[in-house]
């Protein structure tokens, strides 16, 4: 008995040793649907049936395992903006290093949110789909044995805040690809609507998570009576300052504290456009839980000045280094000070006029979809002997375009043979070896081919 119970307390200390972080599992459905956001109905991207989105919340370390199945009309991608993607980047989804998920098909997004305190947003990367929608917030929050600088709230609130227009993307897409500067937005919404209202109770201390989810304007933020005490811009804490209002701009997140120290009544909560002729305002409600009157006065007045205030106040925030945010690298940070630099590169943004068109551009360049692989393009010399391509990637569910690869191949007038893995696809899929030039294929007995093993 002795022996027994010895191994069985070895078995579970080592279990306890390797256990690693948890996991947290999601399948998304991507479709069209008709709201009226702005009372007028249009056409917004949803998922899972909500929009925005649904909110992910996470505890730092947990892993995400999320399957996107797009039942667009047009190919789709999601990007987490401000995740670091540790030794996995094309898990980031952007056009240039990720492939977009065709119309009818999935991709499962594998990620970590590794040492990320933080708020994020997640958002479609192209096709200008970000601005029907398929955004929603993306919060990491501390395990038990990390500290933060500041008490634990007593609740939680999430504003998402962006510019909407009612015309859609791709009308918008089209105007764009014109030519043509992008139209000024129709309103501001708050979390996909044009006015919401929080509940909270007078002498406690909430948290709100800022993020600006528009596609072309920056916001200021402000609450009629209330302070905001910044804490954390992305996953970075700050030293913690006072603020009147806060700018937000396009992409960024931030999170302020705000305790209800005021009399009990309602009181607005204000979101307008910045650096612009025309001004685009949208409102919620604070409401104390003990109020008997609703929220009055006018509405606590947006900056006096504009790109200089902004610029001050920005320059305001500083990071506080003694408290966690995410780390340069996993294995600390590096001595940057002591670091000699060799080489600096300044990069500038731009709309430059490009070939007639307007632009966006970094440093006058702007991105073009190069027309082959550029390893195929600049192998004059013939070094590549062959292409090897999976006919059917049963993990995503794209089916490859052979006949394509062939046509490249023969663009180029490039020698390299076309070798196809169609082990889940001859048998199951259409495939035609003559007609799309492939020079060789592979299969299997014991996949479309259904044999017995050794066959």
């Amino acid at each position: 008995m002795r022996k027994l119970h010895f191994v069985i307390l070895v078995l579970l200390s080592a279990s306890l040793v390797q256990s690693e972080d948890g996991y947290k599992y999601f399948t998304w459905n991507v479709t069209y649907g008709t709201l009226s956001p702005l009372g007028t109905p249009q056409q917004v991207i949803l998922i899972n049936g909500q929009f925005p989105g649904p909110q992910i919340d996470l505890v730092t370390n947990e892993n995400v395992i999320l399957n996107l199945v797009n039942k667009l009309d047009q190919p789709f991608l999601l990007t987490w903006n401000g995740i670091k993607q540790r030794k996995n980047s094309w898990q980031d989804r952007v056009l240039g290093t990720n492939c977009p998920i065709p119309p009818n098909s999935n991709y499962t997004y594998k990620f970590q949110a590794k040492d990320q305190i933080g708020n994020y947003t997640y958002f479609p990367s192209t096709q200008l789909h970000k601005v029907a929608g398929g955004f929603e917030a993306l919060n990491v929050y501390h395990r038990s044995v990390i500290s933060v600088p500041y008490a634990y709230p007593d609740g939680d609130f999430t504003f998402l805040i962006g510019d909407w227009y009612k015309t859609s993307h791709k009308a918008l897409k089209a105007f764009l690809d014109s030519g043509k500067s992008l139209a000024f937005p129709d309103e501001l919404l708050i979390n996909g609507q044009d006015h919401t209202t929080i509940n909270s109770d007078q002498g406690k201390t909430y948290i709100i998570r800022i993020s600006n989810v528009g596609i072309s304007t920056s916001i200021n933020f402000r609450i009629q009576g209330h302070a905001l005490k910044l804490v954390r811009v992305e996953a970075s804490h700050v030293i913690q300052n006072m603020y009147d209002s806060l700018d937000v701009h396009v992409g960024q997140s931030a999170a302020v504290l705000i305790t209800l120290n005021q009399s009990p009544k309602d009181y607005y909560i204000v979101s307008s456009t910045r650096f612009s002729r025309k001004i685009l305002t949208a409102t919620a409600v604070l409401h104390y839980t003990n109020s008997h009157s609703s929220a009055s006065g006018p509405f606590p007045s947006p900056p006096a000045y504009q790109y200089h205030w902004s610029l001050i106040q920005a320059r305001s925030f500083r990071w506080n280094l003694t408290e966690n945010a995410t780390r340069p690298n996993p294995q600390g940070s590096y001595h940057y000070a002591k670091i000699t630099p060799t080489k600096t590169i300044v990069l500038a943004n731009s709309s430059p006029l490009i070939n007639g068109k307007q632009r966006y551009a970094v440093n006058k360049v702007s991105f073009v979809n190069p027309g082959t692989p550029l390893k195929l393009a600049s192998d004059s010399a013939h070094t590549i002997k062959a292409i090897f391509i999976v006919h059917n990637e049963i993990e995503i569910g794209v089916t490859n375009n052979l006949a394509k690869v062939r046509q490249l191949l023969d663009a180029y007038s490039h020698p390299a043979l076309l070798l196809v893995d169609g082990v889940s696809s001859i048998c199951a899929l259409d495939f035609h070896m003559d007609r799309w030039g492939v020079d060789a294929a592979i299969t299997g007995s014991q996949k479309a081919l259904s044999l017995p093993t050794g066959i």
